[in-house]
Formats: C-alpha cells, structure tokens, sequence
C-alpha cells in the first residue's frame, strides 16, 4: 500500500515538474517573442482612464496585439508594475516584445500631437484651428456645438479678463489626445502672461503705457503692422513718439479689426471717418484690446522702442516700410510707393 502511495506521490510531481517547465518554457517564449506576427502596421491604443491591466490585456488580443493577455498581466505583476501603467494613447508596435509594451505604457510616452498658432492670428482664428483638430475635445461650445462668446469663454476660463484677444501665446503646442480646448488655452495664456511679464520687468524707461496690458495692446500692432523682423523696433519708436506727442496712431491694422466681419479686403474713406473703440484715425491713444496675438519680439519690440525722430510710415510694397520724420515727406513716399507718382 506505501508502495502505490509512493509511486503516485512520485508520478504526481512529476507530473507537477513537467507542467511546471512547460509552462515556464511557454512564458518565456512568450516574453521574447513579439507582440504579434499577424498584425503588420502599428496600431494606436488608448489605455482609458481607471482601466484595469486584465481589460488592457483583452482588449490588447481582440486587436491582434497579446496572444495570451494573462502571461502579460502576471509579468506585470511579477515585475511590480501591474498598477502603474498610465492612460492615454500609445503608438504600439507588434515588434515589441510584452516587456518592452509594459514598460511603455508604464512610462506614460503617449502619442505626441502638436498645433501651430502663427503670430498675428486673432482670437477666433485660433479658436477655429483648435475645433479643427481631431484631437481636441470641444468644451467651449454650447449645445448647439457653436463657439461660446468671447465673454463666457473668458467665464469658464475663470480668468480675470473680460476680453481674450491677445492674452494667449503663439507658439507650435505639443499635447496628447483627448486634451480639452480649455486645457490648450490655459497653457497659452500661462506662456503669454510669463512673457509679458518677463518683458514688463525688463522694459526700457519712460515708456507712455500706464500697465503691461497696454504694452500687449501695442505689440498685437506692431505685430499686425510689419512681416520685417527688423522693423519691429522702428515701428514701436514711430507709435511711442506719437503717443507721447498726443497724436494719434492713424494705423490701418485696427481699423480693419473693428469692421470684424464687415472687412471686405478694402479700407474705404467711410471706414477711416467711422466712429468706433478701434478706429485710431478717430480716437487717440491706444485701442481698448490688443487686435491680434503678439508673438514676443513684438511684445520686446513694443517695450524697447527704436530710438529716433520718425513718426510716419508707410508700406513700400515689399514687405518693409519707408519712414519718414515729417509730413511732408510722408505725403512724398505715399505717391512714390501707393500712388507710384513722384
């Protein structure tokens, strides 16, 4: 009787063995092996957010990615990693191999999306790029799926301006998927309102703006006024010396802003005599917002103002402008370069 009880307590780990090395032999077959054979390209997986690594791992075999998702889940659990995957979305290649998935969605290297705000944009142009890319969740829309007004996207913004025209920076932006249009314009607006406050701090004396928001206003100008690099300082000298001279601006830049929509490509003599908050032919001083998006050598050109005697300009067709000291000779570069009479 000990004697058949031996030999199946013998057979029995045996048995035990065997099992045990194939199944050792299998896993690490699996852990050298890649993702898969069959799928070709690589695939975009987004680890939603709560996810369990069992649900990670199904979902990883019904796209053809995990052919046995449980070895996946107890080499998670073996290396200590099975609660730290993060969310988001994952390029994933079928040549890794499990380790090498695990340790990417463990990293949190999510697909890397970017959007381009160029200098010179306004508020709503930027605000149509942002519903235009895929990748952005709307939640500054109503139930319409219209854009909300300028003031109730200020509101769920919870910043303190009435008024977004210029207070977001243009820059090339990286995110990741599902960012939210809210998320992308509280990083512009932090990036503005550092570098503003940067230039602010740093800025040349005796300068006519009585705060940094006046300042942003002048650069949205400059910036909306010149495509020349280096006459950005020009021009700031040329608006400063006018401002501190009471005269008015007379720039064609804010007119076009506050005929919005109405602007067909034509500035006409009833759009200059129009009385509005915008029209620097008609009122004196600054506008009462910024009339674009200021990049930062705008927003340096308005705090650092080119030394020097002009206060007149005028574009030469070429991109650049011809400045001038007096009346006179500004009349004398409009009819050779706008009128070409000289």
């Amino acid at each position: 009787m000990m004697n058949a009880v031996g030999k199946l307590i013998g057979f029995t780990l045996l048995l035990v063995s065997f099992v045990g090395g194939w199944f050792m032999l299998e896993f690490q077959t699996f852990n050298r092996a890649s993702l898969s054979n069959t799928v070709v390209e690589t695939v975009n997986y987004t680890v939603k957010p709560g996810s369990s690594l069992m649900s990670v791992a199904n979902e990883l075999q019904q796209l053809g990615l995990m052919e046995h998702p449980r070895y996946w889940v107890w080499l998670a659990r073996w290396e200590g990693s099975a609660d730290k995957i993060k969310a988001g979305e994952y390029a994933i290649s079928p040549q890794m191999t499990p380790a090498q998935l695990l340790s990417l969605l463990v990293s949190g290297k999510v697909i890397d999306y970017t959007l381009t705000i160029p200098e010179g944009w306004t508020f709503r142009q930027m605000m149509k790029a942002l519903h235009q890319h895929e990748k952005i969740k709307k939640r500054l829309i109503d139930s319409n799926g219209k854009l909300l007004s300028n003031g109730d996207i200020m509101s769920r913004l919870q910043l303190p301006e009435k008024h977004p025209e210029g207070l977001f920076y243009p820059d090339t932006y990286h995110f990741s998927n599902q960012t939210t249009d809210i998320e992308f314009l509280l990083r512009a607006y932090r990036k503005m309102k550092q570098r503003l406050e940067y230039e602010w701090n740093n800025r040349a004396p005796a300068l006519p703006y009585k705060n940094s928001y006046e300042a942003l206003i002048m650069a949205s100008i400059i910036e909306k006024e010149t495509a020349a690099p280096e006459e950005r300082e020009q021009i700031a000298g040329v608006f400063v010396r006018r401002l501190n001279k009471k005269m008015r601006l007379q720039t064609d830049p804010t007119v076009i802003y506050g005929l919005g929509e109405r602007f067909d490509g034509n500035i006409r003599k009833r759009d200059l005599r129009a009385m509005n908050p915008y029209n620097t032919y008609r009122i004196k001083g600054l506008p009462p917002t910024p009339i674009a998006l200021p990049g930062g050598d705008s927003i340096h050109a308005a705090l650092h103002p080119a030394a020097g005697k002009t206060l007149y300009f005028v574009s030469r067709g070429d991109g650049t402008h011809q400045f001038s000291e007096t009346n006179e000779a500004h009349n004398a570069a409009v009819r050779k370069y706008q009128l070409k009479k000289r």
